[in-house]
């Protein structure tokens, strides 16, 4: 009976942490981290994994919040200082159409691959619109349930295909043009912005975390169970580390089937997305196409759904902090939402389909983002806002320090090479 209950409550919580895996993978793992092993082989292996680890305490900081307080990082910041709410509010305006550009350009390229349409150049956005038309709907219609419960299925999806995959390629072993994975030659000042964009969304973007914080509060509603802060921890954790987990299996990918036969991965936003399926259709055959491609497809769907709520989400608590909202809360996120899709529709036009320096800014924006709010999201959990119980223990608090440093040290690290340049 015991063990059935824990399953019960389990089930109840699960969803946070699942839909934030679901949402890191997307561009992070399927795209970057695909390139990384295919243009480095093992070289960048340790900027991934150092990215994980030490983002890790700020994101894990939006479920501890929640699950402490009952209110989400935005509440905190707000609280905590009305120039940190306008700092944080601010960045959210500056990187949103930017961030949820790329994501929704990516997976036009799949969703055009998928279904084998071809626009002119002239109209090179319509799949854009078509995709990002298809979220709104979905999104305005259904919310937080419709949501979770399409990210559980894609992501058990995600996690079978690419396990499969990842095995299937180390059991057959790399191709024979190139076997040294570990060629630090390869690493030139000029992989700098790449290897930046890499870590700035790996997993993703820090200043999501707030993300965390609202799907958190949601879910509790959702489900009428408020789990202890245990529980929703190791939800988070759960999915956290299985995204981890995964993006070094895209690493091998790329490395196995592309960088070890001297291949090179397209730029384009379309053949760059043939290419990856092909690259899971080489372990699986031909006969796979279909499903790869609408497995593919649903990663970078569920990413795109999961992005254009976060951002109307965060949006919509903001404004509604400072009294700026509708007072109808579906109204309002419906008007946010939409904020949020035509704001990404404008800055896909205006890159004119440049797929590489689309995600590169989106993704050094991110990072040089990050240090900021890692500091502001470590002072809200050591704050009074939490007991001594709910707060981080010496360890993490070590953990958090170390993190913060690294970013900071990297973004000014980047900031100065742009400027001796």
């Amino acid at each position: 009976m015991q063990s059935n209950s824990k399953s019960k409550k389990f089930l109840q919580t699960l969803g946070p942490g699942i839909l934030f895996a679901s949402t890191a993978i997307g561009v992070s793992h399927l795209i970057q981290s695909t390139k990384a092993g295919a243009s480095y082989g093992f070289s960048l292996m340790a900027f991934i994994i150092a990215a994980n680890i030490f983002k890790f305490p700020f994101f894990e900081f939006g479920t501890r919040y929640a699950a402490a307080t009952g209110t989400s990082l935005i509440d905190g910041y707000h609280k905590m200082n009305k120039y940190v709410f306008y700092l944080y509010l601010l960045i959210t305006l500056c990187s949103m159409f930017f961030v949820s550009a790329a994501v929704c350009f990516v997976a036009a390229g799949f969703f055009e691959n998928l279904f084998h349409l071809s626009f002119s150049s002239k109209y090179f956005y319509l799949s854009s619109l078509i995709l990002i038309s298809i979220c709104f709907v979905i999104l305005a219609s259904g919310q937080y349930k419709t949501l979770d419960g399409l990210i559980k299925v894609v992501a058990i999806v995600l996690l079978l295909c690419t396990l499969i995959a990842f095995m299937m390629s180390v059991f057959r072993g790399p191709g024979e043009v190139n076997t040294n994975f570990f060629d630090y030659s390869l690493i030139q000042k000029s992989s700098l912005p790449f290897i930046i964009a890499l870590m700035g969304w790996m997993p993703t973007a820090v200043d999501l975390s707030t993300w965390n914080s609202l799907w958190t509060i949601e879910r509790i509603k959702q489900s009428g169970y408020t789990p202890s802060l245990k529980e929703s921890l190791f939800e988070f954790h759960l999915g956290y580390w299985i995204s981890a987990v995964l993006a070094l299996c895209f690493l091998s990918l790329g490395a196995y089937l592309v960088f070890s036969t001297g291949k090179m991965m397209p730029d384009g936003n379309v053949p760059f997305a043939a290419e990856v399926i092909h690259l899971f259709t080489q372990n699986f055959g031909k006969w796979s196409y279909y499903i790869i491609a609408l497995a593919a497809f649903a990663i970078m769907f569920s990413t795109s759904i999961g992005v254009l709520d976060g951002y109307a989400r965060a949006l919509n608590r903001s404004l509604s902090i400072l009294g700026k909202a509708p007072s109808k809360e579906r109204i309002s996120y419906s008007l946010f939402l939409f904020f949020t899709c035509l704001g990404a529709l404008a800055v896909i036009i205006f890159f004119n389909n440049n797929f590489a320096a689309l995600v590169n800014f989106a993704t050094i924006l991110s990072f040089l983002i990050a240090p900021i709010i890692a500091v502001l999201n470590y002072k809200l959990v050591i704050s009074s806002d939490l007991s001594k119980a709910q707060q981080p223990g010496t360890f993490m608090k070590i953990w958090t320090y170390l993190g913060i440093i690294l970013l900071s040290a990297f973004s000014i690290f980047y900031l100065y090479t742009l400027i001796a340049n």
